[in-house]
């Protein structure tokens, strides 16, 4: 039989997230051919206040083939439908929140298989979502004189946001990954922030070139600190190179993973 310690481990529940708040769609854009920007709205959003940039939203929309929204239950660990499966919800960086009209917005990565990315490829005004959050953010250390960012699609609109709050004594150097160059798009930034894309290489890993570019790194003066979001496994690479190879204290650097690719449909994205 297990000890007591191991029991408690076992039978331990996950905190429950914030409750889903219903909302719909108002509005629908394409920002790139690998990008869709959607406008959601609800009285509920009124009182979501997002004080963090990078910080996270849960979308629920309709499980594929069924425009029904069904609000899932909370099972200690996870959300689950009344079937036992698991509903189509995903995690997004919550952009333009107003809460004096009850908006945000939000932009998911157009990829195929994907449950959310689907509906997005084809949901109408008025269609029915909700939303849970937020989580948590990004703080600006107060010591940071030089900010590097590096994020694939997945983390573009959570970095925009970490360049964007950035106080003026901050300068940001943006690395930004994407799989295709017409995934590009204009950022307009404070001039004292830089801005690099690199397209993902034919046959690798998604945020490898940002893997390589972190690896040209030497050592990081006291005054520099990293924010990186993206692939699982490029982002573990990126933890190991800073952490190990160049013994940067891990308060100096917030390194996230949001998706992996064997599990695309579970991306945040």
């Amino acid at each position: 039989m297990p000890d007591d310690d191991r029991l408690e481990r076992l039978t331990r529940v996950r905190r429950e997230p914030p409750p889903l708040r219903p909302v719909t769609v108002s509005e629908r854009e394409e920002l790139t051919p690998r990008m869709i920007r959607l406008t959601l709205v609800g009285d509920a959003l009124c009182d979501l206040r997002v004080e963090q940039p990078a910080s996270s939203v849960r979308l629920l929309v309709p499980t594929p083939g069924d425009d029904e929204l069904v609000i899932p239950e909370w099972n200690g660990n996870e959300f689950l439908l009344a079937d036992g499966s698991r509903p189509a919800l995903r995690t997004f960086t919550p952009l333009r929140v107003d809460n004096a009209i009850g908006q945000l917005d939000v932009e998911i990565v157009r990829h195929p298989g994907g449950a959310v990315s689907e509906w997005a490829e084809s949901v109408e005004a008025g269609a029915p979502a909700a939303i849970s959050g937020p989580g948590r953010g990004y703080d600006h250390p107060s010591a940071a004189e030089y900010l590097i960012v590096l994020a694939d699609e997945t983390a573009l609109p959570a970095a925009i946001q970490v360049a964007e709050t950035a106080s003026e004594g901050i300068a940001v150097h943006l690395h930004i990954e994407v799989i295709r160059a017409d995934a590009h798009r204009n950022i307009e930034l404070p001039d004292r922030h830089t801005v690099d894309w690199y397209v993902t290489e034919s046959g690798q890993t998604p945020g490898g070139r940002l893997v390589d570019t972190v690896q040209t790194l030497e050592q990081l003066g006291d005054d520099t600190f990293v924010w990186a979001a993206g692939e699982a496994s490029a982002m573990q690479a990126i933890r190991t190179h800073l952490f190990d190879t160049l013994g940067v204290e891990r308060q100096r650097a917030t390194v996230r993973g949001y998706w992996k690719p064997a599990r695309a449909d579970a991306a945040r994205r």
